[in-house]
């Protein structure tokens, strides 16, 4: 399917965002009737049926399937971190960069045990982003650049895709950028990160703050917020999910800093942006269930997860795979020869 617009400039992400498809009621229809005729009393798998009828509906095709299932982690630096604003050093990006090409990180453990093709996009590593609080983190073409690094992780024929994310100093950056967008103060919406101590978690505040303040003025534009207090990671994972929403692909929601990038698109598309979207789990990062519940996503999991990567949505596939296992495999009463009439 061609795109109807290049993505050179925020123009053209706007153009994009006004042509978001609508999931399929058809699909959708049918794999509800399906449901209706399993064996099993109706509504008895709860979530599982839902998701089975919301995967039927984004793929536009009943049964629902996860063959193709693509895992994409994105790796920036944000030239904040020198302000003390995490437990390890901005050179941990790279080196785990190299981890997961290595295969030693938690993220391949989990793609390999729940069949998901990992790919993961270093993004100008040697370039970090400006710290936020003195100049805008990204101009304008370095932003949409990372956007088009994320929308490009998707194409046709894809079932799902998930979005992880690796950068020190980033959850500085997205909680800059959700403050930005739901007008929360930064005490609320900055947590510990990597680990941070009282005293790194007061520093972390005073400078989402300082952020906040130098950019007020830009900050009614949520794609101004993305490039003014994110970073090329949360830019990229933006693109990733309006390149799903665009090609119909369903995507899995992981922690705080996807979360992020998530509420850029539901900021520029309220009350359907993240239609296509289910949130994997609940971090341990504090804020993060408030903005869950502000976006309207109820989790799968909560583990006391906060690793990132793409850690937890990789847990989540679990539950989709069991959805999707019930749904196409189960016998419907007629096959299986089962009366179905329940007694009054």
């Amino acid at each position: 399917m061609p795109l109807p617009v290049e993505l050179r400039s925020f123009d053209d992400v706007r153009a994009l965002i006004r042509v978001l498809p609508r999931p399929d009621g058809e699909s959708e229809a049918r794999a509800r009737a399906r449901q209706r005729r399993l064996t099993k009393p109706p509504g008895s798998l709860g979530r599982l049926e839902d998701l089975a009828c919301w995967l039927a509906a984004w793929q536009r095709r009943d049964p629902p399937r996860l063959a193709r299932v693509r895992i994409c982690v994105f790796a920036g630096n944000h030239g904040v971190a020198a302000r003390g604003v995490s437990a390890y050093p901005a050179c941990v990006t790279a080196q785990m960069v190299a981890n997961f090409e290595a295969g030693g990180a938690a993220i391949n453990q989990l793609a390999r045990i729940f069949g998901a093709e990992l790919r993961v996009v270093p993004l100008a590593l040697e370039s970090p982003t400006a710290d936020f609080t003195v100049a805008p983190a990204l101009d304008e073409a370095a932003c949409v650049t990372a956007i088009r690094a994320g929308f490009a992780c998707v194409e046709p024929g894809l079932d799902l895709v998930v979005g992880g994310e690796m950068g020190i100093a980033n959850t500085t950056a997205a909680a800059a950028v959700l403050a930005a967008l739901s007008g929360e103060p930064p005490e609320a919406v900055v947590g510990p990160g990597t680990g941070l101590d009282r005293a790194g978690l007061a520093r972390k505040v005073a400078v989402v703050r300082e952020g906040l303040t130098r950019h007020r003025a830009a900050l009614g534009d949520p794609l101004e917020v993305l490039r003014r207090l994110g970073g090329r990671e949360i830019a990229a994972l933006f693109g990733l999910y309006l390149g799903a929403r665009i090609r119909s692909v369903p995507a899995v929601l992981d922690g705080f800093v996807t979360t992020a990038a998530a509420a850029v698109l539901h900021a520029l598309a309220p009350g359907h942006g993240l239609a296509h979207m289910v949130a994997g789990h609940r971090s341990a990062e504090p804020a993060h269930r408030r903005q869950l519940e502000r976006l309207g996503l109820v989790p799968l999991l909560d583990l006391g997860m906060r690793l990132g990567e793409g850690s937890g949505a990789a847990v989540a596939l679990g539950i989709l795979r069991a959805a999707v296992a019930c749904h196409a495999g189960m016998a419907t009463f007629e096959e299986a020869g089962v009366d179905d009439r329940r007694e009054g």
